[in-house]
């Protein structure tokens, strides 16, 4: 008899990748071998968008080619763009963002082809429009219409842009860059899973993305980051380390801290704390990272678990501007350098992926007429 199958494919290898990895015990995650401490706030979004679906961080002369391609495709297909408005009254943010990715498939010009330069030009298109997604999306649902995008400003800084309806300033692109950066990628996670699972049916790009964005959606494995937030506010800021032990002590979960790989601090937290605690003084009210920093050591004291990237992303954004609910489809935007690299992987390489399973139900059961049950 086989060995029991561990719940949720723990410690199971289910892909071999080039393109990131994690040393869970020193706590440190890498993007094609570089570490995540030497890009972020180094390298921008957009090398290291390259880098993942490209093999290689870029040039100046690749670097300016790969722009000019993502400023190219910064530009809602006419399915989407016509069907945003309804979609934004009907639609919760990350269902809406499931359909407008699936309704932008119909205008692309490479919807039919898996081929690596076609997957190369959809990676790249992909990329550049779900900021447009977002924003989009939200300036429809509060009745407006967002700013045209600049062409001098990168996607991190189109979208501060388009979802706040202000020109950003230069450190709060340079921080929401480093955010994107610190999100693309994470190895095996269930969206990535998903992506390769769909890919490795030989389906096209989009629709692996569908399949990523819709498990997202899902609360375990994203909206920690809005639930952080939510906690914040739900809590006095002069008692939170009461309400976190009281809470603890009813076992309920607090978001934000532990991590299935990691057994030491998330490294991209590292980075969030101090990008949390920035933005907060620059606010001139640093209430909301007080109270995270409070949080974060009753936690580490009454349960020895570090924060993970959702805890100190929370404050970021709200610093930024960006409405809370947005806070899991601002991920999709940084993910998607990363999805769309793992569907290319997965297509120039590829195996059926069709694990097997564990029989467990009724056995030699003998088939009756109905009139005998």
């Amino acid at each position: 008899m086989a060995d029991k199958p561990t719940k949720g494919l723990a410690d199971v290898v289910a892909a071999s990748t080039a393109l990131s990895d994690i040393d869970g015990k020193a706590g440190r995650l890498f993007y094609r071998g570089y570490d995540i401490h030497d890009l972020a706030g180094r390298a921008t979004f957009e090398e290291t968008a390259h880098l993942l679906q490209r093999g290689k961080l870029p040039n100046r002369e690749e670097l300016d080619a790969f722009g000019e391609e993502l400023a190219r495709g910064r530009e809602l297909g006419a399915l989407a763009a016509a069907n945003i408005a309804e979609i934004a009254e009907k639609q919760k943010p990350m269902e809406a963002l499931r359909s407008l990715v699936s309704l932008s498939a119909a205008d692309d010009p490479d919807r039919d082809s898996i081929a690596p330069d076609a997957n190369l030009r959809k990676a790249a298109r992909l990329t550049a429009q779900q900021p447009l997604l977002v924003a989009g999306y939200h300036a429809a649902r509060t009745g407006g219409t967002p700013p045209e995008p600049n062409p001098e400003l990168s996607i991190a800084g189109n979208f501060l842009l388009q979802v706040t309806g202000r020109e950003p300033g230069a450190r709060q692109v340079e921080i929401f860059d480093a955010c994107l950066v610190l999100h693309a990628d994470h190895t095996m996670n269930a969206s990535t899973f998903a992506a390769r699972v769909c890919a490795a049916t030989l389906s096209d790009m989009h629709s692996a993305i569908v399949a990523a964005i819709g498990t997202l959606k899902g609360p375990l494995h994203g909206g920690a980051n809005e639930q952080v937030m939510k906690t914040l506010e739900s809590l006095s800021p002069d008692d939170v380390a009461r309400s976190v032990r009281e809470k603890l002590a009813a076992h309920e979960k607090i978001m934000g801290f532990g991590h299935r790989v990691y057994k030491t601090e998330d490294p991209r937290a590292t980075h969030l704390r101090r990008m949390s605690q920035e933005l907060a003084e620059a606010a001139g009210d640093d209430t909301y990272y007080r109270m995270s920093k409070e949080m974060e050591e009753v936690v580490l004291e009454e349960k020895g678990l570090y924060p993970n990237v959702d805890f100190y992303a929370a404050t970021v954004y709200h610093y930024l501007g960006i409405p809370t609910d947005l806070f899991t489809p601002v991920f999709s935007i940084s993910r998607m350098a990363g999805w769309t690299a793992h569907v290319i992987e997965q297509h120039a390489d590829n195996r059926l992926i069709r694990p097997d399973s564990e029989y467990i139900g009724e056995r030699d059961q003998k088939w009756k007429p109905i009139e005998e049950r």
